[in-house]
């Protein structure tokens, strides 16, 4: 149903998704939409959590072995990049319309990037939060923006994004 849901952004936004439409698609009862999700805003809250969840996932395995904060910033905004561009209903449901989901990667990242904070000293995973979540937010701002501009990402864009996370968590972890 999540997958019916995801082409259906993809194909017509978030006014083509609708509960009668992601059951055909998924070739289900109606009644087994409403047996999981309330509405479409549900469907499209249930496919963020997928979305951050996948997202969460492929970090992880591209950050294995990165020591340094500043190449974890810079592979995450890669990731994020190629998932919007390439794996459906990720570009239509944006983390930051959900503040829990924004929450969330605020949380993974502080706990990710702590244990890597300038010249490797131990960062106050705590103190953190707030900042990754201005941090988050401000990504995908700017990401938006690049995606707005060209349907692939205008690359400067995407580059400012990278140049700001990195003088942004320079000044936060460096306090």
């Amino acid at each position: 149903m999540l997958d019916a849901a995801a082409a259906l952004l993809d194909e017509g936004g978030y006014d083509a998704l609708s509960t009668r439409a992601v059951a055909a698609r998924a070739e289900v009862p109606i009644g087994s939409i409403y047996r999981f999700f309330r509405d479409k805003r549900g469907l499209a809250d249930a496919l963020a959590q997928r979305n951050l969840e996948r997202f969460l996932a492929r970090i992880e395995r591209r950050l294995a072995g990165v020591a340094h904060w500043p190449d974890m910033a810079d592979l995450i905004v890669d990731e994020y990049v190629e998932m919007k561009r390439t794996v459906p209903g990720f570009a239509v449901v944006d983390f930051s319309g959900n503040r829990a989901v924004a929450e969330s990667l605020a949380d993974h990242l502080a706990r990710r990037i702590a244990p890597a904070g300038p010249d490797h000293r131990p960062v106050d995973t705590a103190g953190l939060r707030r900042p990754l979540l201005v941090a988050v937010e401000a990504a995908d701002a700017l990401l938006k923006l690049a995606f707005r501009e060209s349907p692939g990402g205008a690359p400067g864009y995407i580059a400012e994004t990278k140049q700001l996370l990195r003088a942004y968590l320079e000044h936060v972890l460096s306090r």
